[in-house]
C-alpha cells in the first residue's frame, strides 16, 4: 500500500483517521467501526464493501500502524 496515498484517505463515513492493518490488508475506521477492503492494493472505500468491527475488535489496541 502507498504511503503517500494512505496519508490522503479519510473514513467515508465520518472523514476521520484510518489505520492500516497489513495482516487483513483493510483500512480500519475505529470511529465508524467499519473495516474497508484493499483489493489489489486498492482500497475499497465504499460503506456497503466495508466490514463492521466488533465490538472486542474496535475496543482492541490496534496492531495497525496509523495512516496519518
Amino acid at each position: 500500500m502507498d504511503t503517500k496515498l494512505l496519508e490522503l484517505l479519510v473514513c467515508p463515513v465520518t472523514k476521520g483517521p484510518l489505520l492500516y492493518n497489513r495482516d487483513t490488508q483493510e483500512l480500519i475506521s475505529r470511529s465508524a467501526r467499519l473495516a474497508y477492503p484493499i483489493r489489489d492494493g486498492i482500497p475499497i472505500m465504499l460503506e456497503n464493501e466495508a466490514r463492521n468491527l466488533s465490538e472486542e475488535e474496535a475496543a482492541r489496541p490496534p496492531s495497525a500502524r496509523p495512516v496519518a
